[in-house]
Formats: structure tokens, C-alpha cells, sequence
């Protein structure tokens, strides 16, 4: 369904451009109806105007009054900055929808001072290629109409859940930083398959089917990891073996760590996100 109102993107990063390819995809928006403007880099913003044929935010008032949707995708230390270059353009019939780590909504709106609808969204990198999962949230002045939207939004780059604010930390930890710990499984993967004399390009092939077919596998089969684990691993057999050497490295330790670590640190960096903000206003 077609969107009737403007949408302006703060910011001109990877994910601002993984969400304006997704929504143009999925004919959520035309072209005229999106405009991005970023602080400084114009050649960024004129390869999406090429690309895309989006709309270069050239005026701050302009751009912000005439959209029904903002949303901030600059980095999260830049938020006070952006917020309040538009923060007397903003009115409170708008919805701002924030893509920035670590940063609360009670944040976004103290700086508007404001009471502005504002939804959080936690997605990961594989919106570039619409696979991301994305975990969205509500500030005190949304409501279910302004979560249908955003969830609507992220939708055209992957799967959408809804979460407390509260657990957006835990969510940046697992699915946020996510594709990285997937990427470096890979990256000893390749190393253990040159050791044992595989040919790069035919060892590459066989890992990423490896991982999309274990994926595919857990996402339509009804059994439980541990579960199909088992049904792999013969007695005995190959992967036994293997198995038994991951347990000795306390492998799934390892990760259960690395997760709750990757959690704590995005609470780390909301607190300093928010003393910052507050001794800057």
C-alpha cells in the first residue's frame, strides 16, 4: 500500500539508502515523495538523487514541514546536532523514526521539547539486501498507528518484531551486531578449509550453502537446534568428532559471552549517549 505522506531522511548512510531501495521496491513510495539530506557530503546525496530519483534536501524548513515522516539516520553521536538544526520545524503531527543505536527516545524528544511521536528501530546490515531483522519500539508520545507505520517501513528491507524500549540493548546484541559474529564463523571456516587443502573459490561455495541451508533448515523445521544438531552427528561419526572439540574450546560459552558482552555495551554507550547529550544542552 502507497504511503500518501512525504518522508525526509536525515542522514545518507548505508541504511538510509537500504531502506529508500526496499520502500521504492515495494512501491511504498515514489520517488518525489522521499527527499535525504545529510550535514556536508552533497556528492552522497547527489548518487541517491541519481539512483533513486529522491529529492535533495536543500532546505532544512522546507524538507522537514513538508514530510509526514522523519527519520534520523546520522550517527549516533551527531543526534543533538541534526535534532536541533530541525528542532523549531518539527511539529507534533510528525512521526520521527530513529535508526540510532544506544540513542532513547526520550533523548530524541527532550531535545525537540516536544511532544513528537517518536519509534525506535533497531535493524542490522543485511537491509542492503532486504534480509535485515529489525526490532522496533515506541516512545511515550507514539502510538499503534505510528508502530504500524514504522513497521510497515522496515518491512520492505526484511522482518520486523516489536519490542519494550527497554530490550532494544539486548536486541542490538544479538541481531544488531549479529551478521558479524556470522561473518567471522566464516572467516575461520575459510582458514580451517585452507589448512586442509581446499581450493578458495570451491571452499568459499561450499560454506555460504552450508550456512544458507543449516538457516533455511532452522527457519522450516519445526525441531529444535539441538535437535537437528543430533540428527547430524552419528556416533562415532565426523562430526562427533568435531563437535567434541568445539565443547572443549566452550564454544556455545563462548558466544552466550560474547552476546551478553555485546549487550552491556550498547547500555554502556546509551548512558554515555545520554550524559553527553545533557551536558551539551
Amino acid at each position: 500500500m502507497e504511503m500518501k505522506q512525504n518522508i525526509v531522511f536525515i542522514g545518507a548512510g548505508s541504511m538510509a539508502e537500504a531502506m529508500i531501495s526496499g520502500m521504492l521496491q515495494k512501491e511504498l513510495f515514489l520517488p518525489g515523495q522521499i527527499s535525504v539530506m545529510n550535514r556536508s557530503n552533497h556528492t552522497r546525496l547527489k548518487d541517491l538523487s541519481q539512483t533513486y530519483g529522491v529529492t535533495i534536501g536543500q532546505n532544512n524548513e522546507e524538507s522537514i514541514k513538508n514530510a509526514g515522516i522523519i527519520i534520523l539516520a546520522i550517527k549516533p553521536k551527531d543526534v543533538a546536532e541534526a535534532v536541533l538544526a530541525i528542532k523549531d520545524f518539527v511539529s507534533e503531527k510528525q512521526l520521527i523514526i530513529s535508526v540510532l543505536a544506544g540513542v532513547a527516545t526520550t533523548t530524541i524528544t527532550d531535545l525537540l521539547d516536544k511532544e513528537v511521536a517518536v519509534v525506535r528501530a533497531m535493524p542490522n546490515t543485511s537491509a542492503t539486501i532486504g534480509k535485515s531483522a529489525t526490532a522496533i519500539s515506541i516512545g511515550m508520545y507514539a502510538n499503534e498507528n505510528h508502530l504500524q507505520i514504522t513497521r510497515q517501513l522496515f518491512e520492505t528491507i526484511g522482518i520486523v518484531t516489536t519490542v519494550e524500549e527497554k530490550d532494544l540493548h539486548a536486541v542490538t546484541g544479538l541481531s544488531g551486531s549479529g551478521p558479524a559474529y556470522v561473518y567471522y564463523l566464516v572467516e575461520a571456516m575459510e582458514k580451517a578449509a585452507d589448512d586442509i587443502g581446499l581450493e578458495k573459490d570451491i571452499a568459499k561455495e561450499l560454506i555460504l550453502q552450508t550456512i544458507i541451508g543449516a538457516a533455511e533448515m532452522l527457519k522450516r523445521s519445526p525441531k529444535q537446534p539441538a535437535t537437528l544438531r543430533k540428527e547430524v552427528t552419528s556416533p562415532g561419526g565426523t562430526t562427533e568428532a568435531g563437535i567434541k572439540v568445539l565443547e572443549q574450546y566452550n564454544y556455545q560459552q563462548a558466544m552466550v559471552s560474547c552476546i551478553k558482552r555485546a549487550t552491556v555495551r550498547s547500555a554502556e554507550l546509551g548512558e554515555a549517549m545520554l550524559q553527553s547529550v545533557s551536558q551539551d544542552n
